[in-house]
């Protein structure tokens, strides 16, 4: 850690005050010996584990061949089977293209720029207690301030905040809720200037804000009578996460483009975009691209990673991880009147903590708790815009014995 404090900038945090020296099966251990049961997949990213066979065999099959070439100038068949499976496996059965990126970020950076070009507009339309990434642009669409804008502006222009779904805190119909936020962009941009709406299907840093039912359908609908490119930000809950293979599926929207990154590649960095062929193919030639993007390396991985989660079914297994965890803490919410809400879909669950009684956020007791599992063994993050929100993303391949040891090292926490 001195060493750290030395060589690495300290604008970058951390959860754990500790070094991980192996991971695997659901378990971080320590450079000291300490083992954690892993509630946080690197923040939704090793749903097929840390170090999955088809992954690391792939990677190093791989590597062994070449590290890198650059798709824009040579391109080499990894990258064109990765963009493969993600236009077979996104929802809806039209014709698709896909592109390849570095990060979630970029992904959805570009994602804009595609929607830009397309449609001949500029504005882009964001929700409330969104999170996109943290470039310029990515900024401008992520909606809370501190950390990821505290400092860093001005950010980019053109983008456009309307309410989101949260039942919890604004218990709106799904249509009541759509109903106010495109009322909301017809009065502050009108259609006709919209390029894209951008939506998480289930909000992530924002504390995984489910929708109500309906919300999703009815912005994809409008969006689709306006000639405005509907974007799904399937970020983190992509790649079976949710029980699915993409959270749009549940209400069955077919969004225009889908942005992918995070558990695509097995702890590889790469992100993508895939859309609709005509949307995807409006960029002029050179346009889009990257040195880095849909490296060898990363691509391989992607493709184990996906096998995987083919061979293994893990979206069955997201929904078994739901159906274990979701009735636990709703019985924990009877005996911790702290806990306001518990909420979720597949692997990706939530519980938010506030004032008793109240809808008060309780951002310390939030810190307290994930700070009491910590020291007990138990790895959690929090989330939310404020800040009040424990999030759970166990690995898709957790053993149901150290699931069910890692939610009694939870509810002791919260008891206590």
């Amino acid at each position: 850690m001195a060493r750290r404090s030395q060589a690495v900038s300290r604008s970058l945090g951390h959860v754990l005050p500790v070094f991980t020296a192996a991971a695997g099966g659901g378990v971080l251990v320590d450079v000291d010996g300490n083992s954690f049961i892993d509630f946080a997949s690197g923040i939704a990213v090793t749903s097929v584990g840390n170090a999955a066979p088809a992954v690391v065999s792939a990677m190093a099959a791989q590597a062994s061949l070449f590290t890198h070439t650059c798709f824009l100038v040579t391109p080499y068949e990894g990258y064109v089977e990765v963009c493969e499976r993600l236009n077979a496996l996104t929802p809806g059965d039209h014709e698709k293209r896909s592109i390849l990126l570095n990060s979630g970020a970029e992904a959805v950076e570009n994602a804009v720029k595609i929607a830009r070009v397309h449609t001949g507009r500029d504005a882009v339309v964001v929700f409330d207690h969104a999170y996109h990434g943290r470039t310029n642009l990515t900024m401008a669409m992520t909606a809370k301030h501190k950390p990821y804008k505290h400092g860093f502006g001005p950010f980019a222009s053109e983008v456009y905040r309307v309410p989101m779904s949260y039942p919890f805190r604004e218990p709106l119909s799904g249509t009541d809720a759509a109903h106010r936020a495109i009322d909301v962009i017809q009065a502050q941009v009108d259609a006709s200037n919209v390029a894209c709406v951008v939506l998480e299907p289930i909000q992530g840093e924002g504390g995984f804000v489910v929708p109500a039912p309906g919300f999703l359908p009815a912005i994809a609908d409008w969006c689709r009578a306006n000639g405005v490119v509907f974007v799904a930000d399937e970020v983190q809950t992509g790649f079976c996460r949710t029980g699915d293979w993409f959270a749009s599926e549940h209400e069955s929207v077919v969004p225009d483009l889908v942005v992918t990154a995070k558990g695509m590649a097995g702890g590889l960095p790469l992100g993508g975009v895939t859309g609709r062929a005509e949307i995807m193919d409006a960029v002029h030639a050179g346009g889009l691209g990257g040195t880095f993007s849909g490296n060898p390396i990363a691509c391989a991985a992607a493709l184990g990673a996906i096998q995987t989660m083919i061979d293994l079914n893990l979206p069955a297994s997201a929904r078994h991880i739901g159906d274990t965890m979701l009735p636990r803490l709703r019985a924990l919410q009877s005996r911790v009147p702290a806990i306001g809400d518990v909420r979720g879909r597949g692997a990706m669950v939530a519980i938010e903590l506030v004032r008793s009684g109240t809808l008060e956020p309780d951002a310390a007791l939030a810190a307290a708790v994930s700070k009491a599992c910590h020291a007990e063994g138990l790895l959690t993050l929090t989330a939310g815009t404020y800040n009040n929100v424990l999030r759970f993303l166990p690995p898709l391949v957790i053993p149901d014995a150290l699931l069910d040891e890692g939610l009694s090292i939870l509810e002791s926490a919260l008891q206590s």
